[in-house]
C-alpha cells in the first residue's frame, strides 16, 4: 500500500473555515466551537487502512479528551463517485460502526482540504483558542501491519500539553497514510 506523509503546514497558521454536511443531520462551521479552548480537525475517510487502523483508538481518544474542551471533527474530502466507499451514506454507517463521538463532515468540493493543505487520510491539525496551529501530524508511530501497538501518544502528548496550559512538543512527526482521493483537478500543485 503506498502511502504519503502529511504536509507539516506551518505552526501558527490560522484554521481555515469550514462549513460541511455533517452525518448527524445539518450543517457544521468551524465557529460552532468557538467556544472550546481547542480544536482538532481531522482528514479521515471510510476505507483508508492507516484510517481503520486506528479508529477504535480515535473514538476511545475523542470520547477522552472531548469532556475536557477538546473540540473534534472529522472531514472526509475523498472523490465519493470514484471510491464510493466515500459517499456520505457509507460515512454514517461508518460513523455509527466506528463509534465516533464527533462530527463526521462531507467536503464533496474538497475545497477544506486544500485550504488545510491536506494530503492523507489520516491528517490531523490541532488548534488553540485562537485558532492558530499548534501541532500537525500523527497519531502515533504505529501503521497497518506493524506490531507497534496504537496508542495515540504523539497526539495525545500535545492535546494534554494543550488542555493543561503547557508547552507543546517542539518534535513533531508528520502523519502518514493514504493519499486524499481528489476529483479530476482538484489535485495539490
Amino acid at each position: 500500500m503506498a502511502a504519503l506523509e502529511s504536509r507539516m503546514l506551518e505552526l501558527g497558521t490560522e484554521a481555515p473555515d469550514f462549513r460541511l454536511a455533517g452525518t448527524d443531520g445539518g450543517v457544521v462551521a468551524r465557529d460552532d466551537f468557538a467556544d472550546a479552548p481547542a480544536l482538532l480537525v481531522v482528514f479521515m475517510c471510510n476505507h483508508c487502512p492507516f484510517v481503520k487502523h486506528i479508529a477504535p483508538q480515535l473514538a476511545s481518544f475523542a470520547r477522552e479528551y472531548m469532556p475536557r474542551g477538546l473540540a473534534v471533527v472529522g472531514i472526509n474530502s475523498n472523490d465519493a463517485e470514484r471510491y464510493p466507499d466515500d459517499s456520505f451514506d457509507a460515512m454514517v454507517i461508518e460513523k455509527a460502526r466506528a463509534g465516533y463521538p464527533f462530527p463526521y463532515l462531507y467536503d464533496a468540493d474538497q475545497t477544506v482540504a486544500s485550504a488545510y493543505q491536506a494530503v492523507c487520510t489520516p491528517d490531523f491539525f490541532l488548534f488553540d483558542q485562537d485558532r492558530c496551529l499548534v501541532y500537525r501530524g500523527r497519531f502515533d508511530g504505529s501503521r497497518p501491519g506493524s506490531q507497534t501497538p496504537v496508542t495515540g501518544d504523539d497526539l495525545r502528548e500535545a492535546v494534554a500539553a494543550l488542555l493543561l496550559g503547557q508547552e507543546l512538543p517542539t518534535e513533531q512527526h508528520p502523519s502518514m497514510g493514504c493519499s486524499i482521493k481528489w476529483k479530476p483537478g482538484n489535485e495539490p500543485g
